[in-house]
């Protein structure tokens, strides 16, 4: 089991292997925008993976194609809804543009 620590609050959630981030981010109840429910057709769930990056599933084509469509992303760009946690390492993320 892993941990997925959120920024800027400092949230700490435990996350099983096999979760996205959306999913983990859900279950310690963080409030992020998810127009597809998990498509990769949105963007909406843009986050940026701070530490960790070996604790998640590589990006994939969808993935990739998205993020080339959103304005502000950097190298440690992610979607929420793609990103599996591995179980291999603890994870640090950043909500970008929350509404909060």
């Amino acid at each position: 089991m892993s941990t997925v620590t959120v920024m800027p609050s400092g949230t700490v959630i435990e996350a099983s292997e096999g979760m996205s981030l959306l999913d983990v981010l859900r279950s310690g109840n963080i409030e992020i925008p998810h127009k597809c429910e998990g498509n990769a057709s949105c963007g909406s769930c843009h986050i940026s993976l701070v530490e960790g990056r070996k604790g998640v599933s590589k990006i994939a084509r969808e993935e990739n194609e998205k993020l080339d469509t959103i304005v502000g992303v950097g190298s440690k760009s992610r979607l929420a809804c793609q990103a599996k946690v591995l179980g291999t390492e603890n994870i640090k993320v950043e909500l970008l543009d929350a509404g909060f």
